[in-house]
């Protein structure tokens, strides 16, 4: 599964950094961590930035980091 670029928003932004939410709807929260996820946003969000992300599952949170050539989801 793939992020759908429409359910990212940006909740805050300041000297480089962003905040964003993720509606992940159905989705189970543990794809936000695949390979690959975060591709379709690749030239939006960066290292650093911060994810919140609800769905009918729950809620989670993490830092964006760069594995191999993706950007992922990791733990804070």
């Amino acid at each position: 599964m793939t992020l759908t670029l429409r359910n990212l928003s940006v909740l805050a932004y300041a000297n480089g950094f962003t905040l964003w939410h993720y509606r992940a709807g159905n989705e189970a929260l543990s794809v936000l961590e695949d390979d690959g996820f975060f591709g379709p946003a690749s030239d939006l969000i960066a290292p650093g930035d911060i994810v919140m992300a609800s769905g009918s599952q729950g809620a989670r949170m993490g830092a964006i980091a760069r594995r191999g050539d993706h950007l992922v989801l990791a733990p804070i």
